[in-house]
């Protein structure tokens, strides 16, 4: 029997969905009747909507998804006017105000506080600078992932953004492909690097080469089947199949045909395809792509160029985030800049739009590791764009610690999350900055917080992965983390060993203090990276290692977040939540 989703996706979705936005919008957030929010709300995050959690009610969150996050001039500050005059909510974030963007791990952009009446006028503004949320969620092709400067980068053996710009005008609001049984993540890499992350994707495409007909050709192999939710993380395996990038397209289609045909549609925990691919095997797939959805003969795999990877490669003076002043393959520049957990103000994304304009082309550019770059800065203006002031606060040469972090939206917004995560780990990221030295030779830390298993935050592949749970502290309950170990990509990738189970939250710094200095006194050498000290130790002699302490770390979100209708609000219980809300931010007694 199909799940309820899949029964009201048959009743309506795809692009049909944003008539009944515009009615809602139009008639009001009662007009959405109280028995049918969960069907709405799950055909809402096709055009990029999902609905806050409880206490929240009638707000929600907004996801822009350009392909490969190549903002183009003029997209990234008409988000920011979009983000200064309609994400704004009814308390203020202690750490980031009230009015922001956050940058997705996915490449992408989230608005947070949106009301549903406000959506349409956001759709014409998005549309008149060629930006769009159409399946930025939902049980279709999200966003397409890749290497951030592609097209500009030196180390490049194809032109990633040419397939991703493909894949997306060709996918996006394709009838045949908008309804598939779970989400759709696809991965375009073309550099030397790595940075597309292609390992934890349902579908990659990797640089590699092959001999036909008697030339060498530069094209992609293909991977399927990786992802990292469900406590249940899997690395793409390879269907040895290459395709030339005129047969790429070809072949995405085939695959996602083959998914939407074959995919679970009964149990969606059970539905993405790494399951498939577990069920079927490489060899299996390959064969029922080959004689059902593609009409030509696939080539098999060509040599790839995985030996090359070096981004999160676990490398103990490795950087390759992009973050800092690099050479483009026209001899301008770009400045990869850090944003700490992925968040900017309004009023400092004002800044960076005033700045890239100034010396740059005006594009910026957003990383899977939640950072912003600006491209086509020529040499004369570097020194005087690192000049600027709100290139203080978001650095080209940040430190570790800030570098490392990334974390999720946590009980801020999310209904999965256990804990609060984007506030906790910029303190977590600032205290250690202060307090903790890296030892010699380490110049590169990577720390996720991911507030539940859904892995938003990709902890998996952190040098130190940090998960949402609950404990008991002095009999009073708490907000904890789970610690894990070394997990990373590059040409062997390996997810983290989770070593240590619900560590209050306010010894968790103390934890990570601790690790490194028993690191640096136990390791090989200083050539030793940290992920390879892992690698050579067995769970129970790094559990020993991590050892969790109190310090003068403060944590002012021990409380069950959770339980709160916004966890930074004066009065917090979810009793006292102003929401539902009218379009102008009233809320709507519960009587009407």
């Amino acid at each position: 029997m199909a799940s309820d989703v899949e029964q009201w996706k048959d009743e309506l979705y795809g692009t049909d969905i944003r008539a009944e936005i515009e009615r809602f919008a139009e008639e009001g957030w009662d007009a959405i009747p109280d028995d049918e929010h969960d069907a709405w709300f799950e055909r809402f995050k096709w055009y990029g909507l999902y609905h806050q959690r409880a206490g929240q009610e009638s707000y929600f969150m907004m996801r822009i998804g350009p392909p490969g996050g190549v903002l183009e001039p003029g997209q990234f500050r008409q988000i920011v006017e979009i983000a200064d005059d309609f994400s704004r909510g009814p308390a203020e974030n202690p750490e980031f105000g009230n009015g922001w963007i956050d940058v997705t791990t996915r490449q992408a952009i989230q608005l947070h506080w949106i009301r549903l009446e406000d959506v349409p006028e956001i759709f014409d503004r998005l549309e008149e600078v060629g930006l769009s949320t159409v399946q930025a969620c939902g049980d279709s092709w999200r966003n397409i992932v890749g290497c951030p400067v592609a097209g500009k980068d030196k180390h490049e053996h194809v032109d990633a953004d040419a397939l991703a710009t493909e894949l997306h005008d060709t996918f996006k609001e394709n009838e045949a492909h908008s309804n598939l049984p779970r989400k759709w993540k696809v991965s375009v890499t073309g550099c030397d690097e790595g940075c597309g992350q292609g390992d934890i994707n349902d579908l990659a495409f990797e640089p590699a080469e092959k001999e036909i007909d008697g030339e060498t050709v530069t094209g992609y192999n293909v991977r399927v089947g990786g992802g990292l939710s469900r406590n249940e993380p899997r690395f793409a395996r390879n269907i040895d199949v290459f395709a030339t990038p005129e047969q790429a397209v070809d072949v995405a289609g085939g695959i996602s045909a083959l998914f939407r045909d074959n995919g679970d549609r009964e149990n969606r925990y059970n539905a993405r395809i790494k399951f498939l691919v577990d069920e079927w095997g490489p060899e299996k797939l390959r064969e029922t792509l080959q004689e059902e959805y593609v009409d030509f003969e696939l080539e098999t795999a060509g040599d790839d160029l995985r030996e090359s990877y070096s981004y999160n490669a676990g490398e103990a003076d490795g950087k390759h985030d992009h973050v800092g002043v690099h050479e483009q393959v026209d001899g301008n520049y770009y400045v990869g800049l850090n944003v700490l957990v992925g968040r900017i103000g309004v009023d400092e994304g004002y800044e960076l739009a005033d700045a890239a304009d100034e010396y740059g082309s005006g594009e910026v550019r957003l990383t899977q590791r939640q950072n912003i770059i600006f491209t086509d800065v020529d040499e004369e203006s570097v020194d005087d764009l690192r000049e600027v002031p709100v290139l203080e606060k978001y650095s080209p040469d940040p430190h570790p610690f800030q570098r490392g972090s990334i974390a999720c939206t946590g009980t801020e917004f999310c209904s999965l999350s256990i804990v609060e995560t984007k506030n906790r780990q910029v303190r977590y990221a600032r205290w250690l900055k202060e307090n903790v030295e890296l030892p010699e030779g380490v110049e590169n830390f990577h720390i996720h917080l991911s507030g539940c298993t859904a892995s938003c935050a990709q902890p998996q592949i952190a040098d130190v992965s940090l998960r949402g749970m609950k404990t008991r502290k002095d009999g009073e309950p708490v907000e904890a983390l789970d610690i894990g170990l070394g997990g990373g990509l590059g040409e062997e990738p390996q997810f983290a060993s989770w070593i240590a189970e619900r560590i209050p939250a306010d010894e968790v710094p103390g934890a990570i203090a601790n690790l490194l200095e028993n690191f640096d006194e136990a390791r090989d050498s200083e050539a030793q990276s940290f992920r390879e000290f892992v690698a050579d130790r067995d769970d129970e002699e790094l559990a020993d290692l991590i050892e969790p302490e109190e310090t003068d770390y403060d944590d002012p979100f021990m409380h069950n977040t959770k339980r709160t209708w916004y966890p930074y609000a004066e009065d917090d219980d979810l009793d006292s939540s102003p929401a539902p809300a009218k379009a102008d931010g009233t809320p709507i007694p519960s009587d009407d």
